[in-house]
C-alpha cells in the first residue's frame, strides 16, 4: 500500500472479486480499503490461498488494467528499500512515474521496432584502454562483465558509451544507463541515435513534464525500446532481459535522490545488475572511493589507459603555488590570478584559441567583509552573510533578502565593504578588463552554455557548466582552489579534483593545450591533477577511510531530528553488537545528527534495525519526525 509508515511496510492479502479478475494482474495500481481509508496500492502478485487466518477484504478497483510495476523492478525496490532502511512504497514513489491516463489511452504502435544491430561493435573507440575491446566482446557474447572505466583527456565519453550499450544490444539484451544532468543527456541521446538509429531508446528525465516521461516510460515497460537513458530518474527504468547498467560520472551529487529513502543511483544500478545478472560499467574522468572500493574488492576490474597513452593525451598541467613558481613571482602564493595563469590565457588568446576559467562561485560577490578591519559583513536580522549583486549594486542578505544599505560594521563602526569571495560575474567583469577586446561570456545557473565556437574568447563557468570548445581549450584556469580544498566535508578533496579533471579534459593535449591550477603542488588532489591519475588518488582516500572509519569502508548511518526523537529512536533500536553511536552534533534548524557505524558485514543489520524502530515510532504515532539516511554524501 502507498502508506508511508515504517510498521506498514509489509504485503496485506486481499480477495479479488470476480469482476475484477481479468484486469487485476501484477503488477497493475489498485485501491484498496485500510483502517476504514481508501488508499492506493500496488498488486505484487496472484495466489490460491493465503496465510491470513482472519477475514480478507476485497479489492475496491484496478486503477488501470496497465501493469507498470515489473516484477524485476519490485524485487530491486525491495532490495533498496532494505539497504537504506526505507519503506517499499517510498521507493515505488521514485521508480513508477505518476500515472497519466491520456497517455495510456493513446494508441499503441503496432509496428514493429527498428531491427536491433548484428554483429561485433568497432572496439576502436576502446583501443586506447588495453581492455576496453574485451568490455565490448563480453557484452555482445551475452555474458556480464563489471569495470570501473578511468576516461582520458578530450575523450568522447558518450561515444564510448553508446558502444557498450551497442554491443549489448546486438547480444539481445537491454542497457540502463544514468548521467548527472540535462546537458549529459543530451550529448549521449545523440551519440546513441547514431549508433543505434533512431526508435532504439528513450530517455527519462523529470524535465520532460509528466506526459512525455510516462510516454517514454510505458515505451520500456511495454518492451517497445531495449534501451533507457536518463538522469536518476532512470535509475529503475523497466528494461526487458537487462544485460548493461552504466553511471557516468558517479562522484556528482545529482545521482543522489533528496527524496525519502535518499537512494544513490549508483549504489542502485550495482544492485540491479547483481539482482539481474547484469554488466555494471562505472565511468568517468574522476574515481569515488566508492568505485575504488569495487575494484580492490576485485567486483569490478578498472578499464584504464597505459601511462604513455595518458601523456600523449593530456594537455600541460601546472600548479601556481610551487617552489620554482614562487621564485618567479613571489605573488603568486597570494594572487587571485597569478603571472603563469595570465601568460597561459594571454598566449591562448593569441593563438586565437578559447580559454575556460573555472571559478568555484557564481553571482557577484557571493561574500564580503569590512574594508578596515576585514569583519565578515553580516545580516543585522538573521546573521546571515551579506551579498554584492553587482558593482553599483546594494548589499542584500543572502539568506533572509533583505538588503542593508546603511550597513556598518558592528566592530569598528566602518561602512567601506571589500570582496571576500569573489564570485564569476565579478570574475568576467575582471578579466574584460585585463583582455579588452576579448568576448568574455558566463555559464552557470543563470544560463548554461553547451558549446562555444572556437577562436578567441573568455568563458567564466562554474564547475558542472563548463561548456565543450570546438577542438579544445587552449588554456584553462582553476581559480579559487581553496574555497574547494577547506570545505568542512569529508569528500572536499575528491570532489575538487572531480570538478578539475572535468574542465582540465576539455583543454587541447599538450603543446597546444595548457592547464593551470591556482594551488601548491605538492597538495594529493593537485598531484593526482598533474599525472592525470584517478586512482592513485582514490587508493589513498580509500586507505585514509579505512584508517579512519568513514564510508565507503564502514556502513554509517545518519539520524537526525529532534534532541528527544532521534534519542527515543535509537533507545528502541536494537543495534548490532558491534555498532558504534557517535554524536550528538548540530544540524540544521535547531535538530542533531547522531552517526551509527558498523561494519560492511553488519550493514543489513544495521538498517533492520533502524527500520524497526522508526516502525516501533510510526505505530506509537510519535509526532516529531527523524530522518534516517544511510551512507549520507554529507556527515558534518
Amino acid at each position: 500500500m502507498d502508506v508511508g509508515l515504517a510498521h506498514l511496510d509489509r504485503p496485506f492479502d486481499y480477495l479479488v472479486p470476480a469482476e475484477l479478475d481479468e484486469v487485476a494482474v501484477p503488477g497493475t495500481r489498485v485501491k484498496v480499503r485500510f483502517a476504514g481509508q481508501l488508499v492506493d496500492g500496488w498488486l505484487l502478485s496472484r495466489a490460491d490461498d493465503s496465510g491470513h487466518t482472519g477475514r480478507l477484504a476485497y479489492l475496491e478497483k484496478v486503477v488501470s488494467p496497465e501493469p507498470v510495476l515489473a516484477p524485476e523492478v519490485a524485487r530491486l525496490a525491495r532490495a533498496v528499500a532494505d539497504r537504506y532502511a526505507g519503506s517499499l512504497a517510498d521507493v515505488l514513489r521514485l521508480a513508477v512515474p505518476p500515472r497519466h491516463a491520456r497517455v495510456e489511452k493513446e494508441p499503441r504502435d503496432e509496428q514493429p521496432a527498428p531491427a536491433a544491430p548484428t554483429g561485433a561493435v568497432d572496439p576502436r573507440g576502446w583501443r586506447d584502454y588495453p581492455t576496453g575491446p574485451a568490455l565490448l566482446r563480453a557484452l555482445t557474447d551475452g555474458r556480464a562483465p563489471r569495470a570501473v572505466w578511468s576516461a582520458l583527456p578530450g575523450e568522447d565519453w558518450a561515444a564510448r558509451y553508446a558502444d557498450a550499450v551497442a554491443a549489448t544490444v546486438a547480444g539481445g539484451r537491454g542497457a540502463v544507463v544514468v548521467v548527472p544532468d540535462a546537458r549529459d543527456l543530451d550529448r549521449l541521446d545523440a551519440a546513441l541515435t547514431g549508433v543505434l538509429g533512431p526508435g532504439r531508446h528513450v530517455s527519462l528525465s523529470a524535465a520532460l513534464g509528466p506526459a512525455r516521461r510516462y510516454r517514454a516510460f510505458l515505451a520500456a515497460r511495454r518492451g517497445q525500446v531495449p534501451v533507457v537513458i536518463g538522469t536518476r530518474a532512470a535509475m529503475f527504468a523497466p528494461v526487458a532481459r537487462l544485460g548493461l547498467v552504466a553511471v557516468w560520472d558517479d562522484g556528482d551529487d545529482l545521482h543522489s535522490e533528496p527524496r525519502a529513502p535518499y537512494p544513490h543511483a549508483r549504489d542502485v544500478l550495482l544492485t540491479r545488475a547483481h539482482l539481474a545478472e547484469a554488466g555494471a560499467l562505472i565511468g568517468g574522468y574522476a574515481r569515488t572511493a566508492e568505485a575504488q572500493l569495487l575494484v580492490e574488492t576485485g567486483w569490478a576490474p578498472e578499464v584504464v589507459a597505459d601511462r604513455a597513452t595518458v601523456r600523449a593525451r593530456i594537455p600541460a598541467i601546472a600548479p601556481t603555488g610551487d617552489d620554482p613558481q614562487l621564485a618567479r613571482d613571489p605573488g603568486a602564493a597570494t594572487a587571485r590570478l597569478p603571472s603563469l595563469a595570465w601568460t597561459a590565457a594571454r598566449d591562448a588568446l593569441r593563438q586565437d584559441l578559447p580559454v575556460l576559467v573555472q571559478v568555484p562561485r557564481r553571482g557577484y560577490l557571493p561574500s564580503i567583509s569590512c574594508a578596515e578591519c576585514r569583519t565578515p559583513a553580516r545580516c543585522v536580522h538573521c546573521a546571515g552573510p551579506l551579498a554584492l549583486p553587482s558593482a553599483g549594486g546594494t548589499p542584500a542578505c543572502r539568506w533572509c533578502a533583505r538588503v542593508a544599505a546603511a550597513y556598518a560594521c558592528p566592530e569598528c563602526g566602518g561602512r567601506r565593504l571589500r570582496a571576500a569571495v569573489t564570485g564569476a560575474r565579478r570574475t568576467a567583469e575582471e578579466l574584460g578588463r585585463a583582455f579588452p577586446g576579448v568576448s568574455v561570456r558566463t555559464s552557470g545557473r543563470e544560463e548554461v552554455l553547451t558549446e562555444v565556437p572556437g577562436g578567441a574568447s573568455l568563458v567564466v563557468a562554474t564547475p558542472g557548466a563548463e561548456p565543450v570548445a570546438e577542438g579544445g581549450y587552449g588554456a584553462v584556469l582553476l581559480l579559487d582552489s581553496w574555497a574547494l580544498l577547506t570545505r568542512a566535508d569529508l569528500r572536499a578533496g575528491e570532489e575538487a579534483l572531480r570538478r578539475w579533471l572535468a574542465a582540465a579534459a576539455l583543454a587541447r593535449p599538450a603543446p597546444a593545450g595548457r592547464v593551470v591550477v591556482v594551488a601548491d603542488g605538492a597538495l594529493a588532489p593537485v598531484q593526482a591533477l598533474l599525472r592525470w591519475d584517478a586512482g592513485w588518488f582514490a587508493g589513498r582516500e580509500l586507505a585514509e577511510r579505512r584508517e579512519l572509519g568513514f564510508p565507503p569502508a564502514v556502513r554509517m548511518a545518519s539520524v537526525t531530528g529532534a534532541a528527544e526523537a532521534v534519542a527515543d529512536l535509537l533507545a528502541a533500536a536494537r543495534l548490532p553488537d558491534d555498532a558504534e553511536v557517535l554524536g550528538p552534533v548540530p544540524a540544521e534548524e535547531g535538530r542533531e545528527r547522531m552517526l551509527v557505524r558498523v561494519p560492511r558485514a553488519r550493514a543489513a543489520a544495521l538498517a533492520e534495525a533502524l527500520h524497526s524502530a522508526a516502525g516501533v515510532r510510526a505505530a506509537r504515532k510519535a509526532a516529531d519526525p527523524v530522518r534516517l539516511q544511510v551512507d549520507p554524501l554529507s556527515l558534518f
